[in-house]
């Protein structure tokens, strides 16, 4: 069973940048698919991006030219950069790791969740 433990959200205006963090422990990292989900108050969880263990990626067309997702290996740390952020980016962030080769949009997919991060974009 993979644990993966987010950090580095919190409270920014709107045009401002964040980092999240998602280290991961108990598997064998470099072979996973990571992605980023969150969830808005009121609405489903969504897909924001995901990356595949050749560095490959795919975002939410909300995201794309914003956000960029990447991996460590040698740290089993995947990072979610957040820039250009407006309120509606506003949501719990998770990170999930996926044991096949391919990336999915949908969470069923993947395998084991973090406990969550919040982000807050004020206007």
């Amino acid at each position: 069973q993979v644990q993966l433990v987010e950090s580095g959200g919190g409270l920014v205006q709107a045009g401002g940048s964040l980092r999240l963090s998602c280290a991961a422990s108990g598997g064998t990292f470099s072979s996973y698919v990571m992605a980023w989900f969150r969830r808005a108050p009121g609405n489903e969880r969504e897909f924001v991006a995901g990356i595949d263990r050749s560095g490959r990626t795919l975002s939410a067309d909300s995201v794309k030219g914003r956000f960029t997702i990447s991996r460590d290996n040698a740290k089993n740390t995947v990072y979610l950069q957040m820039t250009s952020l407006k309120p509606e980016d506003t949501a719990v962030y998770y990170c999930a790791v996926r044991r096949f080769a391919n990336i999915v949009v949908q969470s069923s997919g993947f395998d084991s969740w973090g406990q969550g991060t919040q982000v807050t974009v004020s206007s």
